[in-house]
């Protein structure tokens, strides 16, 4: 499957109380070719580390608000987009949103410490799009299981296109989530909730930095 192919089938997905970036249209926060663009990051994304290959997948839970609902790019708030584009050698992935860029915490932390270990890392979530509390479009939660049964093909071929040397998983559900589809993973913190030295320090672990 292309990258054109698996955002195609990204976009077809419609889940109540679930925000897809790549098919909905937030009615605060976006304009009228905001999932387009979104659609336009994700693909250029995803040519990039077919075409020069990575040596890491980072996998979270599920989108936060602040960061892949808006940027259509797993674990990176709008800030960091440019460093996104200059890590992989991309040009075109852009902000899709109205007003100014929004600062995620999670996003922080994660591409702080992807700077230090100088290497290659797709991100991604084991849950691709954004679930959020019944009438509270800007708040996050866990996906279901029930929500997860449409996306889970789809990851596994992901990591099989991908060939990652090692998979890291953020927090303990993400864990549960990959590792019933029989895949591998190094787990650590997630950097949220005051994790964010505990989450750096596995990360320089695995990656043996100091």
């Amino acid at each position: 499957m292309n990258a054109e192919q698996f955002v195609d089938q990204l976009s077809g997905i419609a889940l109540h109380n679930v925000f897809n970036p790549y098919r909905d249209q937030c009615g605060e926060h976006d304009h009228a070719n905001s999932a387009s663009i979104r659609r336009t990051n994700l693909r250029n994304y995803l040519e990039a580390a077919y075409d020069c290959g990575v040596e890491s997948v980072w996998l979270g839970r599920d989108c936060g608000y602040r960061g892949g609902r808006r940027t259509g790019i797993a674990l990176t708030d709008e800030l960091h987009l440019p460093v996104l584009n200059s890590q992989f050698g991309m040009r075109g992935t852009k902000k899709a949103t109205v007003g100014s860029p929004l600062k995620e915490r999670t996003a922080t932390e994660v591409w702080k410490i992807i700077r230090e270990i100088d290497q290659r890392v797709f991100l991604w979530n084991v849950f691709p799009f954004h679930p959020f509390e019944e009438g509270n479009p800007m708040s996050n939660r866990r996906h279901t299981s029930k929500e997860f049964e449409p996306c889970k093909e789809l990851l596994v071929l992901l990591l099989q296109r991908l060939r990652p040397k090692r998979i890291v998983v953020l927090g303990k559900d993400a864990r549960r989530e990959i590792e019933r589809l029989g895949f591998n993973v190094a787990a650590v913190r997630h950097p949220s909730y005051g994790g964010h030295l505990e989450f750096a320090g596995a990360i320089r672990a695995i990656y043996q930095v100091r």
